[in-house]
């Protein structure tokens, strides 16, 4: 477990914040208020189990304590499809506890490919861990996170220009997991 909670911290520091992807990650991760969760869950019924269990951890802790929390799942949902799958699912969970609004759910897979890509362009790196990941985001703490950065909207697009400027060996260094040796 603690070597799949450190290859995502290395992807969390080097890739998320080390390339600015994600504006607000820095400052939680700088004060230890990030919760990195690796799920044992061997199958969607109970991954859903630890999903709902992270959201009630969410809501008893401050933010100030754990800002947002990382379930890793490296046991389940390896597949990019059946990931998506689980996603509809996910966002049901939130809706029926109570949760819309509260949280939302950001999503990370070794294979991610946004919608209309193709599956070997370089801007599914922002999205690509090492493994699949659910991020649960506060919305009230992103809200406030927003009204420090300008041009938010203007993020996937600088993220797909930075992508498209790594070199070979920086895609090496920053996604070793997605080029294995045989």
């Amino acid at each position: 477990m603690d070597s799949i909670k450190k290859a995502v911290a290395v992807w969390l520091d080097s890739v998320v914040i080390g390339l600015n992807f994600c504006p607000f990650s820095a400052k939680p991760r700088r004060e230890n208020r990030v919760r990195f969760k690796v799920s044992e869950a061997t199958n969607e019924e109970e991954l859903l189990e630890d999903l709902t269990f992270e959201m009630e951890l969410l809501d008893k802790t401050s933010s100030a304590d754990v800002e947002t929390t990382l379930l890793i799942t490296p046991a389940v949902l390896q597949d990019f499809f059946d990931y998506n799958q689980f996603l509809i699912w996910a966002d049901a969970l939130i809706k029926r506890n109570g949760w819309k609004g509260v949280y939302q759910l950001a999503s990370f897979h070794p294979q991610y490919c946004f919608s209309g890509a193709e599956v070997d362009a370089v801007e599914n790196l922002t999205n690509r861990a090492p493994y699949p990941i659910l991020h649960i985001i506060r919305e009230a703490s992103l809200a406030a996170a927003l009204e420090y950065v300008n041009n938010v909207e203007e993020i996937p697009e600088r993220n797909k220009k930075r992508t498209q400027e790594l070199t070979v060996e920086e895609k090496y260094r920053l996604f070793p997991y997605l080029f294995k040796t045989k």
